[in-house]
């Protein structure tokens, strides 16, 4: 098993840091590839006031993606998108002073193993992994691995994780835990689900790592609410839609701006 009393890496550091000065946490999601300037969505969500940004590197055949995201890997790879174009991109790019975290599936990670995987990453400038679909049981490989290369590989945790798994979870996560609210697929949804505020509340009996909520918070009300429970949000379909309808950076710009002010008028609640 992985040490947990390692130090925290860049990620967490970031993310910490900002939890403990009082800020809500907001992570917006772009799939890598998505239009020929894509990269200009992750300078417009550093600029709204993103405190890290999830790039999503599309797999064909996603497990956990809801139809909004799988439309904007298709799109992607339709366009060509693949792994090694996307890290490129991401590598002529300057610093944007937020974490940057990949998200995809281990099939890519072990297309040409997870050491040359994360090796990858870490010369990309990416600090962090999300592969929703490895299981705690199965991560020795990759966290260790991941370790040696500098990415911190957070790990999920959903309604139906029982206590004792949820402990390992948040114990062997780097970076921070991603909390899934519901369980079902990522997408919008009109209401944050009921079962959100319960798994946050388990989870922090097992860890002070920080705790992003994920899975169908869509708006800046949606936002509020999840962070009376969570350190902050990860923000994924209401994103992709919006890119998908044509919006550009200036566009999601406003949008994430909105997401700010909301996450920062629950901060300043009296508690």
């Amino acid at each position: 098993m992985t040490n947990s009393t390692l130090a925290p890496g860049a990620v967490e550091r970031h993310l910490r840091a900002r939890r403990d000065a009082g800020r809500g946490l907001l992570m917006p999601y772009v799939t890598g590839g998505i239009t020929p300037g894509w990269t200009d969505y992750l300078r417009a969500f550093a600029a709204a006031g993103a405190d890290a940004i999830e790039v999503g590197l599309p797999f064909s055949d996603p497990t956990l993606d809801g139809v909004t995201i799988q439309q904007a890997g298709d799109t992607a790879l339709a366009r060509g998108a693949s792994t090694r174009r996307i890290l490129a991109d991401l590598s002529a790019m300057p610093d944007l002073g937020v974490p940057l975290v990949a998200s995809t599936y281990y099939n890519l990670v072990l297309h040409d193993g997870p050491a040359a995987f994360c090796a990858a990453l870490r010369g990309a400038g990416v600090d962090g992994l999300i592969v929703p679909d490895l299981p705690v049981h199965e991560a020795d490989e990759l966290m260790d691995v991941a370790a040696a290369a500098g990415i911190e590989p957070a790990l999920l945790a959903s309604p139906a994780t029982p206590q004792p798994r949820l402990a390992e979870i948040a114990c062997r996560s780097r970076g921070f835990v991603y909390a899934v609210s519901l369980m079902g697929t990522t997408g919008e949804r009109a209401a944050l689900a009921a079962s959100a505020a319960e798994l946050t509340e388990r989870i922090r009996r097992v860890t002070d790592r920080p705790v992003l909520l994920g899975f169908g918070v869509s708006t800046p009300d949606q936002a509020r609410e999840a962070r009376r429970h969570a350190d902050g949000v990860v923000v994924g379909a209401a994103v992709m839609r919006r890119v998908l309808d044509g919006a550009g950076p200036d566009d999601l710009r406003t949008f994430l701006a909105a997401l700010r002010r909301a996450l920062d008028q629950e901060c300043d609640r009296p508690r």
